[in-house]
């Protein structure tokens, strides 16, 4: 359970960390890799053995110079590992919090973190948040997962201090509109596509009560457009923010939007090529990320599969955190349906991420064939499923959490041994073949 004291603390601590010099952050780094390195090593068993087959131990590690000595790890190399071997022995599974990724590739992990750490997220969150301008009293409507809906605390929200008022990403966006129009928001947040589908109905419908101070968007990629757009309608400024859901914030747009700062005092954050040496400013780099505060499930050298490039451009604003780019070109296309309504693909990997058989499922993929028709492929990793019953029961779940009729929408459900990659060479989860115009 998130303890509201301990929040605060952590972001105390964080928002003076801003304007530490860089001698004095790079010591804090090196200090908690090297603390992170030694515990994985010695209660984590699959880092353990990991680290003995090439050779390392804890005190091979004692600079970020030395990470390259780690060998990267992947999402892949992890979903075949079990749970125990990745969860150190001081910990007991079952009373942790357990989490997932969005799928956002058709790959679904689930992964655990302690309270503290859980704690420590969120601060590292709102510290982001924090520096553009939020303040701590400020009624901040948040348009996300119904899986997000209970990380505000009873006392936070007794206290109104970093409340968020949740409207679940899956409802339609007239309701989402009307929910936010009783709120009033002085912050409005959220996947950034679902906001900017709020934006085009907002404009649409000539809605000018909504006026928030400022606003924040994450998980999809939208592009530079779309966020002008965004702060055309609401005459508030757009901060976009990335992360993932193993490491959670690791980059955030300042008042300047020069780049993106990157929590390096929380995750350190590297750009490798194919052969896994840093890139030079500027360059493609595949991101691979070493958290310093998980310690109940360690991600060291752990490869998220995007790519991004660092800058060696320093932020007017003062803040000590690097700066990195974000590749354009990756923006979420939406897929449209029959009635017109506009869905990000994030919608769908969410959906599929609450579905029952969820675990059961080693990799799928949503292709829109159609304008109502999607061909859904599962890749199982469970031979006990039995197939027709879980393809039943995938087609209702997505009817009742999308709000689709089946009179509008067929869903054909597959299941096959492989699953390609995409035509971008990517584990892309959601294809829309449908062009459609703006």
């Amino acid at each position: 359970m998130a303890n509201l004291f301990r929040i605060l603390y952590f972001l105390s601590a964080g928002l003076r960390r801003l304007h530490w010099d860089k001698k004095k952050l790079r010591k804090y780094q090196e200090k908690r890799l090297r603390a992170v390195v030694r515990y994985a090593y010695e209660f984590v068993p699959f880092y353990h053995d990991k680290f003995r087959r090439v050779g390392l131990k804890p005190d091979d590690v004692r600079t970020l110079d030395d990470l390259s000595k780690l060998p990267i790890v992947r999402k892949d190399e992890l979903r075949l590992v079990e749970p125990s071997l990745l969860v150190s022995k001081q910990y007991d599974v079952g009373e942790l919090k357990v989490l997932r990724t969005s799928g956002s590739t058709g790959k679904p992990f689930k992964f655990y973190i302690s309270s503290v750490e859980d704690d420590w997220r969120k601060a590292i969150y709102l510290r982001a948040n924090v520096s553009c301008g939020q303040r701590p009293r400020d009624k901040w409507v948040f348009v996300t997962s119904p899986r997000h809906f209970a990380d505000t605390t009873s006392i936070q929200r007794r206290l109104g201090i970093f409340a968020q008022d949740c409207i679940s990403v899956f409802s339609r966006t007239a309701d989402q509109v009307k929910l936010i129009r009783e709120a009033r928001p002085d912050v409005l947040d959220g996947y950034s596509g679902a906001l900017f589908l709020v934006g085009r109905y907002v404009e649409r419908e000539g809605i000018s009560e909504v006026r928030p101070r400022l606003m924040f968007g994450s998980a999809d990629f939208i592009d530079v457009s779309a966020r002008k757009y965004l702060e055309k309608v609401f005459n508030a400024p757009y901060y976009d923010q990335f992360g993932c859901s193993e490491v959670d914030r690791t980059a955030w747009q300042c008042p300047e939007r020069v780049g993106y700062h990157m929590d390096v005092d929380s995750v350190i954050t590297e750009f490798v090529d194919k052969d896994g040496n840093p890139v030079s400013a500027g360059e493609h780099g595949e991101i691979v990320h070493t958290s310093l505060f998980n310690f109940v499930m360690p991600f060291i050298r752990y490869s998220i599969g995007d790519v991004g490039r660092p800058s060696e451009d320093e932020c007017p604003c003062g803040r000590v955190l690097p700066l990195m780019e974000v590749v354009e070109g990756r923006a979420d296309s939406f897929v449209v349906l029959p009635d017109g309504k506009l869905i990000s693909p994030r919608a769908f990997t969410v959906a599929m991420s609450m579905f029952e058989y969820y675990e059961g499922i080693e990799q799928f993929r949503i292709i829109q064939r159609k304008i109502d028709c999607f061909d859904v492929l599962l890749k199982i990793k469970r031979a006990d499923l039995a197939e027709s019953d879980m393809a039943e029961k995938l087609k209702l779940h997505f009817q009742k959490v999308l709000g689709f009729s089946t009179k509008d929408v067929t869903f054909n459900v597959s299941f096959v041994d492989e699953i390609p990659l995409s035509k971008t060479g990517r584990l892309t989860a959601v294809i829309s073949e449908v062009a459609r115009t703006a």
